[in-house]
């Protein structure tokens, strides 16, 4: 597998062409947005203005104008966003390994998600730029998701709200686990102290038995469940322990983990798509471009990082 620095100078490199190109289309779209943009206000605010009834109205007006104005601009950038998709990240996959294929459309099956056990149940699922494939012989997929929970208010009138928003990674493990254990960001003892943090984590009863573990660091980012107190402790060895530490320094946002079967659940919350085209900055400035190439770099590395691939135990 390419390292960051490979992976950058590809980007750089070899895409450029590409990339120079991809610019000066962004930087057409760029004017028609604006320009779409001022004429879909005037003719809105005209039409407010003709007909304000009351307070209530412009309330609704003003929805109609957000939700009608996000469809005009998803339907301005949809052709760009597949062909940056097509003519960037799709080679820089293919750099990383021949063994790995995207697809756009896409995203990880919903049984998949919901067997991390990660989060409750969503009523609806979506997410697109699904990688799947071998890394070091290890299976590997991962792709954008947003989990949703449907709500109903006392009038019966539906709303939607995010359960989980970001990059979910799945991978094989190289041994066979009797039961399932989850390792979830600590905002109890971080929000609560560690007095009545640690009660509130004991006390979580939608989940299995608090598992203590002999890391300060890791306790004070992360927190343990298990229905096997000895399995969890041989799963979480220090080494293991300090690589989670690591990837959560890495990616600066909070992280999920479970390990279920013969198979690790990652989830990292990042609460928009990862993969999107810049459309307000150039895809020439390096933080740009390290925003892609660092994100697809992190969900791949899990295999060296964790070691995945190595026999540590053999599935039994």
């Amino acid at each position: 597998m390419k390292t960051r620095s490979e992976l950058t100078d590809f980007y750089y490199k070899t895409l450029y062409p590409t990339l120079k190109d991809l610019d000066e289309k962004r930087k057409h779209l760029l004017y028609r947005i604006a320009v779409v943009g001022v004429l879909f206000s005037l003719v809105f605010l005209f039409i407010i203005l003709s007909l304000v009834h009351s307070v209530d109205f412009i309330i609704l007006a003003l929805f109609a104008y957000v939700g009608i104005g996000s469809f005009i601009y998803k339907f301005l950038i949809k052709d760009y966003t597949l062909e940056f998709k097509q003519n960037v990240i799709k080679p820089l996959i293919e750099a990383i390994s021949k063994d790995l294929s995207y697809n756009c459309h896409h995203h990880i099956q919903e049984h998949l998600f919901n067997r991390s056990d990660l989060f409750k149940k969503p009523d609806r699922i979506s997410g697109n730029d699904y990688v799947g494939g071998l890394i070091k012989g290890t299976k590997i997929e991962f792709s954008d998701i947003h989990a949703e929970v449907k709500h109903k208010n006392s009038k019966n009138k539906e709303s939607w709200s995010t359960l989980f928003r970001g990059l979910f990674i799945v991978a094989e493990f190289n041994k066979n686990f009797t039961t399932k254990t989850l390792i979830l960001p600590d905002t109890a003892q971080s929000t609560f102290g560690d007095l009545i943090g640690g009660w509130l984590q004991s006390n979580n009863f939608a989940r299995d038995e608090l598992v203590r573990m002999d890391d300060n660091e890791f306790e004070r980012e992360f927190v343990v469940y298990s229905k096997d107190q000895i399995e969890a402790r041989y799963i979480l060895s220090h080494s293991l322990m300090k690589k989670l530490l690591t990837l959560k320094k890495r990616s600066k946002h909070p992280i999920y983990v479970s390990f279920i079967g013969n198979h690790i659940h990652i989830a990292i919350e990042y609460n928009k798509d990862l993969f999107e085209p810049s459309i307000f900055y150039s895809l020439l400035e390096y933080k740009i471009a390290m925003e892609y190439v660092g994100t697809l770099h992190l969900a791949l590395d899990i295999v060296n990082e964790l070691k995945l691939n190595e026999k540590i135990w053999s599935k039994s």
